[in-house]
């Protein structure tokens, strides 16, 4: 009872790093204030993967507007930044969590996702710049 009460406790102790860290795309999710840093710090791209109109509400400064229904067709325009860190990001977070897979699949090796999408960042009372 001892043995399964130290695993247990092993277990619990490991298991929000486990949920906290790399997804199933192998990209990590960032909160609003670790993706600031990510930007600001490492000069990560970033990618919105909603819809033109989505896009045209609000969107992070200098944000490059990728629908994900178009990413795999138009990753070729993102190889050179193959090596560098990209931060993808949709309204909510799940879109750019699958986009996070594609471009894992086709190589990428810094890839994060903004957990909660713009929703979080616009929460976190971070800016947006509207229109296109």
């Amino acid at each position: 009872m001892l043995i399964g009460l130290i695993i247990g406790s092993g277990f619990m102790l490991v298991w929000p790093s486990l949920k906290k860290g790399a997804g199933a795309s192998g990209a990590s999710n960032l909160n609003p204030n670790q993706a600031v840093m990510l930007i600001n710090r490492n000069h990560a791209i970033v990618i919105d993967v909603r819809d033109d109109a989505e896009f045209a509400t609000g969107h992070i400064t200098e944000a490059k507007n990728i629908p994900l229904v178009q990413l795999a067709d138009r990753v070729k325009e993102l190889q050179k930044y193959k090596d560098k860190p990209i931060l993808v990001n949709c309204q909510g977070g799940v879109r750019s969590a699958k986009a996070c897979a594609v471009l894992a699949k086709n190589e990428f090796t810094a890839v994060s996702n903004l957990e909660g999408g713009i929703n979080a960042w616009v929460a976190a009372k971070l800016p947006t710049v509207k229109g296109n």
